[in-house]
This record gives C-alpha cells, sequence and structure tokens, in this order.
C-alpha cells in the first residue's frame, strides 16, 4: 500500500495517478476486510480484552473506509483529490502504528497468544480471504461475520467486474486480472 500511496503522489499524470489510485484501493479494501473476517474474531476469541480492541479497530476501519470510499472514484484533476488521500493516510498510519508498533498493540498480543501452527494457519487464512474480499470500500455494508462474509460474497465479483474496466500499473505484483 505505501508503494502505491507514494506513486500516486509522485505521478506526474493524472492518468499514472489513477492507476495507483486504482491499485492502492485495491489492497486497502482487500486488506481491510480480511483483516475484520480473519483477524478481529481471533482478537475475540483469545484475547481478554478482544472485543474492546475488535470494536476499536472496527470503529478505525470505518473511518478509513469512508474516505477510501469518497477517494476511490475521485478524479486526480479534483481539487481536494491530494487532500482526501492525505486524510485517508493519516487515519491509516495511525491505525497501522496502533496495531503494530506499540508493545502492547493488538497483533503483538494475538501473536503472543497463538502457537507457531495456528499463527501460520491464520496468515493462510487471511492472505486466501483476501483472493475473495471486495476489492472496492464499501463503508455501509456490515462489518461483522456473518454478516460481513455474506455482503463481501456479494460486493467481490462486482467489484472485480469494475476492476476490469480500470487501469492499474503494469508493473505492479498481485495486479488484478484484466
Amino acid at each position: 500500500m505505501i508503494t502505491a500511496y507514494k506513486n500516486i503522489l509522485s505521478a506526474i499524470s493524472s492518468d499514472d495517478k489513477e492507476k495507483w489510485r486504482n491499485k492502492f484501493t485495491w489492497e486497502l479494501a482487500r486488506h481491510s476486510v480480511s483483516e475484520e473476517l480473519v483477524v478481529y474474531p481471533q482478537f475475540e476469541k483469545l484475547l481478554p480484552d478482544g472485543k474492546d480492541m475488535t470494536q476499536k479497530d472496527r470503529e478505525e476501519h470505518l473511518k478509513v473506509k469512508k474516505l477510501l470510499n469518497q477517494f476511490q472514484d475521485m478524479q486526480p484533476e479534483h481539487a481536494d483529490f491530494e487532500i482526501v488521500l492525505q486524510n485517508l493516510w493519516s487515519q491509516l498510519s495511525e491505525h497501522i502504528k496502533e496495531e503494530e508498533h506499540h508493545g502492547c498493540s493488538d497483533l503483538v498480543a494475538l501473536e503472543k497468544a497463538l502457537d507457531q501452527a495456528h499463527s501460520e494457519k491464520l496468515v493462510k487464512s487471511f492472505n486466501r480471504t483476501k483472493m475473495f474480499a471486495p476489492t472496492r470500500s464499501h463503508p455501509h455494508a456490515p462489518n461483522k461475520p456473518p454478516f460481513e462474509t455474506v455482503a463481501g460474497l456479494i460486493a467481490a465479483p462486482i467489484d472485480r467486474l469494475r476492476d476490469i474496466f480500470r487501469s492499474f500499473p503494469e508493473e505492479t505484483k498481485g495486479r488484478p486480472p484484466p
């Protein structure tokens, strides 16, 4: 995601900005939903304060999803294009910092609660889920299983159909199919 973000800001042409915007949206939307479907239930199941952590994280995700929803179709020529992107990145960075960089973070606490086999299984499940997750932000969709799973299964094929008509940077790995 950080590569796509930096490439949006450094792109010279509107066409390149749009391609990187599409890639950024594609990556962030899939990551967010996969985290909510795979990781958050593990917080609730395995951590003493997991329900509170999950609620806080879902609230942060909703802020990011709303900004991503605003940004995902915004044209690079729009006066607020970079402002919305900067606001989105600010929210996202704060969420990432809280999840990963504090000694008592959500992910650190979860990792301590898992044995190696369970951790590896969770990583595989997360990566597999990303393959089927929606590729666009849907902030008004349910954000808790099982309703989020159903909403995602409905939204994902529509998102992927829309992606066929979007342009993406040629040099990116994990690019959505043309």
